[in-house]
């Protein structure tokens, strides 16, 4: 069985809503074979990260840049990540209150060194979480589910 890793921080009720969003996606019933780890980012090891086939990334666009856990979760796992996990896909979705540019591109500089390869659109979002927002957050949720079933 694979196993997605979704890891997020979400301190805000739009990223839990599209955090939500994100898990009914990536746990619908029409993938199987797949295992979903919810991980916040403040806990997520770099065993976790080993042991899991491809990611989904959530976080607030804070100041320009991404959060600070998912920054520390970077720190964490990058090298003892490095050479193991080249490859693998992944996914993002990002919240900010009124621009999101700072944080996708310090995502993709972490993700890029780290050799994973982006497999769906980012799902960005600024204020207030719309219908066609949470759909495509299931949608990026379904699509690495999808990705990784056997």
């Amino acid at each position: 069985m694979s196993k997605l890793l979704i890891v997020h921080h979400t301190p805000s009720p739009a990223l839990q809503a599209m955090f939500e969003a994100v898990v009914a996606g990536a746990t619908t019933p029409e993938v199987e074979g797949v295992e979903v780890v919810r991980k916040a980012a403040l806990s997520t090891t770099a065993v976790d990260v080993l042991e899991a086939d491809g990611y989904v990334l959530g976080t607030p666009a804070n100041l320009g840049y991404m959060s600070g856990a998912l920054k520390h979760f970077f720190d964490t796992v990058y090298y003892p990540c490095l050479d193991s996990t080249r490859g693998r896909p992944f996914g993002l979705y990002v919240h900010g209150n009124n621009d999101t540019a700072g944080a996708v591109r310090s995502v993709a500089t972490a993700t890029t060194g780290l050799g994973w390869e982006k497999v769906a659109a980012d799902v960005l979002v600024t204020g207030e979480p719309a219908k066609a927002d949470l759909e495509a957050c299931w949608e990026l949720g379904a699509t690495l589910a999808a990705q990784l079933s056997t």
